[in-house]
């Protein structure tokens, strides 16, 4: 027995029961109970992937924000994906942080699911090899890692409720392979139940999944938490093997637990067992027994070695999905437009729980600009895109008593008397993290709009209440209820008015807050332009450059927890905007500023395309990075993009009188249209990069197995590059998937000899409740994409 195993069984047994449940849920949303009497210190959580928010959801420190989970997966690189936790641990003990929340393994099944952004890919294999470098980024650095969303968690629609139906052939091939890996080769410290059911069972509840799967066959040993607020039952998710109910300090446990426990309901030795692994992870991230020492110092999130990284990490994902007469990288002379409200208010992340505060996020305008010479390049803003104004961006705002970016919140009693004014630096508060406002009858926000000179603004308020607003020539009361169907923290009702302001503007809002009531902020931008004049100034300024760049994308309302897309079409008149742009221009290059496919209608009219996903906050910068060619953007996509709404194996995401059936079974993503016959815009594993690869030999070693490919590829272009050999499998009367890749980087007119060793947990077939392994039939693919395929080998010997 070891040291640590020791210390829990002493502690265990020093517990009282009620002592040992009250470790069992959260203390706070983001934190755990500490327990003197046994040597437990608080444990601290932070929600995660792309970035270490903290244990406050709203108004936290500045952290660095990277790039999105699908970006970063496109380097179909574990090394970057093992660089990316390292990077996330040193955020994590720079805040006193033990256990950051991802990463996220669910699958792309469609893309029409609002949440695929914080995911890696629709392949299993993919998605679990580089989650298990992430993970061990992050624990060989102290940090827990936390494998999520256990499991059949792949659309946002109704997801607290819906019904996955799932049979045990799909589940174990493709839903619960990237969580077999993870747990197998990594050993994450923390595994979240999720909160959809699965096959009618609550995924907190289910005792065949959790205690006979991950627990039972697995062997896993360490901590299975709900998802925040998923867990309703007690004794029911008690006996299934959850181990932490969260947040706290209410929860379905408690009381109610101990209270089971005594009349025989549950066991006292299962209680055991929970305390045993909130223990053990306790003292594996150095919170039991004694305290870990953290880091003094560090590197601050805007600081040169975080900047240059992010910045790589970033630029090295993106995909060039065209480059016609290889207009990319753009030349080193010429006039150059960005047009584009993507690229004046640049997307760097989605909306949710991964949601972070970064220091900054570069412009796609600022960054081509800082890149190419202020003198070489005119901006010009696009169509609107949003509907949502969102909160109020970071430096748009100031103190009208300091003078500092940020909002006056003054609250008053009752009696409408000053209880207290503070200067908050940023746009929204939160009244559940914020215990100052909790005895506040009415709260003041108060703001004076950074204008340099005269502008149109559209402002306003957000968040549920009674509220009055009032701007220069404008006053007005509103009620706010909730959004339908919506988040409390994710989605606020909002109202706004546009306005004619000048410097110095004031605006005001007071608010009556509803019971409950989670977040209340002030909104504030620059009013939309009628379609018409958007597009026909970026018309004029494509019609006097050497080159248009055009900046699209999706918005933080559609790539978001919570809500699922219905159509793949970029919103507003984006798509409007590049076909005049490319009919007015001499080249046209469209950079897409989204994590999840689009539809691109124009696409045969324009010269290139690069998919710059959500690319964090050094998104401008990276952006010029890839377009210039100093940093390749050797990028794979890890999504197959269907060319129009309703193709694909798997489309909708909306769950039919609350089930949601996997009815194309294994055959999700690529495996699926390969079957079907029908060519999506752009094929899973599809990227250019910037030189040319031709494929040479190629052996194929297979025993009782496949066991590895080698393949010679020759660099044939002109400059520097990186090639992804990509290893597929299709064996008879089976979907054909991926087994295996290796990235090499290759100077011009060199050839390099690539070995690809072959996973062999996906030659197997589930079949009778246990698994086999396929017969070795059908043929080897050696590819550059499933649209590129570039040498085929028999499997047979």
């Amino acid at each position: 027995m070891t040291e640590l195993e020791s210390r829990i069984d002493k502690a265990i047994g020093a517990l009282e029961l009620d002592a040992k449940v009250r470790l069992l849920t959260g203390a706070s949303n983001f934190t755990l109970h500490p327990e003197q009497a046994i040597d437990l210190a608080e444990v601290v959580f932070s929600d995660g992937p792309t970035g270490v928010r903290g244990a406050l959801f709203t108004g936290g420190r500045i952290a660095c924000l990277l790039p999105n989970a699908t970006l970063l997966a496109q380097h179909w690189d574990t090394a970057v994906a093992t660089e990316v936790g390292a990077l996330l641990a040193e955020e994590a003990a720079a805040q006193h942080v033990h256990v950051v929340l991802g990463p996220t393994v669910n699958l792309h099944r469609t893309p029409l699911s609002g949440r695929l952004f914080e995911s890696f890919s629709e392949d299993p294999m993919l998605t679990g090899a580089l989650a298990t470098a992430y993970i061990k980024g992050l624990q060989d650095n102290g940090i827990a890692a936390t494998l999520k969303h256990f499991v059949a968690n792949e659309a946002e629609t109704d997801r607290k409720t819906v019904n996955s139906l799932v049979d045990e052939r799909t589940l174990r091939e493709a839903y619960l392979l990237p969580f077999e890996m993870a747990v197998a080769d990594a050993n994450p410290w923390a595994v979240m139940a999720a909160y959809n059911r699965v096959n009618g069972i609550p995924a907190t509840e289910h005792t065949a999944l959790i205690e006979g799967v991950l627990k039972g066959e697995w062997r896993y040993d360490g901590l299975v938490m709900s998802d925040w607020y998923a867990a309703e039952s007690t004794a029911e998710s008690a006996n299934a093997g959850l181990d932490l109910t969260m947040p706290g300090p209410a929860g379905p446990w408690g009381d109610r637990l101990v209270a089971a426990v005594h009349e025989g309901e549950v066991a006292e030795s299962t209680v055991d067992e929970h305390v045993r692994r909130m223990l053990r992870l306790a003292g594996r991230v150095g919170a039991f027994g004694e305290e870990r020492a953290w880091p003094s110092d560090g590197p601050a999130p805007d600081s040169p070695q975080r900047r240059a990284l992010l910045r790589r990490l970033a630029a090295g994902g993106m995909t060039v999905l065209v480059n016609r007469e290889s207009t990319l990288p753009l030349a080193t002379e010429g006039k150059v437009a960005v047009i584009g409200r993507h690229a004046t208010e640049t997307v760097a992340q989605g909306a949710g729980s991964a949601q972070v505060r970064p220091p900054h996020v570069v412009s796609i305008a600022d960054g081509i600009s800082a890149a190419l010479g202020a003198d070489r390049v005119s901006v010009v803003d696009g169509v609107e895109i949003r509907s949502d104004p969102l909160t109020a961006a970071p430096y748009s705002l100031r103190d009208p008593e300091t003078g500092e970016f940020g909002i006056r919140v003054t609250t008053r009693d009752g009696r409408g008397d000053v209880i207290e004014s503070r200067y908050v630096d940023g746009s929204e508060v939160s009244l559940r993290e914020s215990p100052w406002l909790a005895s506040a009858t009415t709260i003041e926000l108060a703001a004076v709009v950074v204008l340099a000179e005269p502008a149109r603004m559209q402002v306003g308020v957000r968040g549920r209440g009674e509220w009055t607003f009032s701007a220069p020539g404008h006053y007005e009361r509103v009620r706010l209820e909730r959004v339908d169907n919506a988040g409390e923290v994710l989605r606020l009702p909002y109202r706004t008015v546009t306005l004619d302001l000048q410097p110095g503007a004031r605006i005001t809002a007071v608010v009556t807050p509803e019971p409950d009531t989670p977040i209340v902020g002030l909104a504030a931008r620059a009013a939309p332009k009628p379609p018409a004049a958007a597009i026909g100034a970026a018309t004029w300024a494509a019609r006097e450059a050497d080159v248009a760049v055009v900046v699209v994308g999706l918005t933080p309302e559609q790539e978001t927890e919570e809500v699922d897309k219905i159509t793949l079409a970029l919103p507003g008149e984006q798509d409007a905007l590049v076909a005049a742009v490319a009919a007015a221009a001499k080249r046209t290059v469209v950079v897409v500023n989204a994590a999840t496919p689009v539809l691109m209608p124009w696409l045969d009219r324009v010269d290139a395309v690069l998919w710059a996903g959500l690319p964090g906050q050094e998104a401008g910068a990276a952006v010029a990075a890839a377009l210039t060619g100093e940093v390749e953007p050797a990028g794979r996509l890890v999504t197959t993009f269907p060319a129009r709404d309703g193709d694909g194996p798997v489309w909708s995401p909306m769950p039919l009188h609350g089930e949601l059936p996997y009815g194309e079974g294994i055959a999700c993503g690529y495996r699926g249209w390969q079957a079907s016959g029908i060519d999506p815009l752009f094929w899973f594993g599809h990227g250019l990069g910037y030189t040319q690869w031709a494929y040479g030999e190629a052996e194929l070693t297979v025993d009782d197995t496949i066991r590895s490919v080698r393949v010679e590829v020759t660099n044939t272009g002109s400059r520097a590059g990186r090639e992804v050999v990509q290893v597929y499998w299709r064996p008879e009367g089976e979907p054909v998937r991926l087994i295996g890749w290796s990235g090499v980087d290759v100077e011009p007119g060199l050839t390099a000899s690539v070995e690809v060793l072959v996973e062999q947990r996906v030659l197997r077939r589930w079949h009778d409740g246990a698994w086999q392994w396929l017969p070795l039939t059908g043929e080897v693919l050696i590819a550059r994409g499933l649209g590129d395929i570039r040498i085929t080998l028999p499997t047979a010997r």
